[in-house]
């Protein structure tokens, strides 16, 4: 087992300013003698290739530098590994991304001096991870996945990243004019319920989609997905509840259902209807749905 940090981090991370960042962690690092090896993502889920080399090499510490992107690939690549325990890897983020949603849970702030501060301290959780089937493919997710309108808004969310945190708002309120809303027979709890809805989310964390707060978030270590089944909403609808996204009391509007399970199957009722998932930001795929939970899977470093 090797004792230093494997550190990836993300070149296209940081709005542009990725390269004065990293000289700046690089530097901070060394300044608070946090011994480390790392290496540059150089291509779309790169993460999950670097991981399973660095655990094969004895690596059991590591630290994400990017956005939720980064860190959905590198546990990704923590889950699917085969030398270790999942729950015997700890992962550290120093955050760099457009929405970084999952730090917001933990208070994690984005100053790198504090942020390697922190990761020296090392105080630490063991986090539940999800884990999706879909028909033609498979994926883990460390803070919020969803079907629907969520992942169409993924889809067309590369286009309008250069907008930064705004990027969410403004392919949200565009994809309410695009979107048809879909007939989902949903299996929660052993009990199907089928009805006509905006989105389903299978949430672990608090924060998604750029500071919002559509869930229902009790814990990240207690085995249970925080759902949210948003039906039937209007652009009407969230547009006069803008406010109540970010502040999470959009989960007592009427046509909002929430609940609590280990496991949800979501099936579109129309096979002809591309229906989008998403996981931490990342579009997965389409179609069918099967999210399960892995309790306390992987340790992280948090501030609160």
């Amino acid at each position: 087992m090797i004792e230093s940090w494997f550190v990836i981090a993300n070149p296209t991370a940081g709005n542009g300013s990725f390269n004065k960042l990293w000289s700046k962690i690089k530097k901070e690092l060394t300044t608070q003698n946090i011994s480390y090896t790392y290496a540059l993502t150089t291509h779309q889920k790169h993460e999950i290739v670097l991981v399973h080399d660095a655990i094969a090499k004895g690596y059991t510490q590591f630290i994400s530098v990017g956005g939720d992107g980064t860190l959905h690939h590198i546990v990704n690549g923590i889950m699917t590994q085969k030398h270790i325990p999942t729950n015997k890897i700890t992962v550290a983020v120093i955050p760099l991304g457009t929405g970084n949603d999952w730090i917001k849970t933990y208070n994690i702030t984005k100053n790198i001096t504090s942020n390697i501060t922190l990761i020296k301290q090392q105080k630490t959780i063991y986090q539940d991870i999800g884990y999706l089937e879909l028909e033609n493919t498979s994926a883990y997710f460390n803070n919020v996945a969803g079907i629907g309108y969520d992942g169409y808004v993924v889809n067309k969310l590369n286009k309008l990243k250069r907008f930064g945190p705004m990027a969410y708002l403004l392919s949200g309120i565009s994809g309410l004019l695009l979107y048809k809303k879909t007939t989902f027979d949903i299996v929660i709890n052993n009990e199907l319920t089928t009805t006509k809805c905006l989105m389903t989310l299978f949430g672990i964390c608090k924060y998604s989609g750029g500071g919002m707060q559509l869930t229902d978030y009790k814990d990240s270590t207690n085995g249970l997905f925080d759902i949210t089944i948003a039906k039937n909403l209007s652009f009407k609808d969230l547009i006069l509840n803008l406010k109540s996204l970010y502040s999470g009391s959009i989960i007592h509007h009427k046509k909002v259902s929430t609940y609590l399970t280990d496991n949800i199957t979501v099936t579109p009722k129309s096979k002809e209807e591309l229906v989008y998932i998403q996981a931490d930001g990342e579009l997965i795929g389409t179609g069918y749905v099967k999210a399960s939970i892995q309790p306390k899977a992987i340790k992280f470093i948090v501030n609160n």
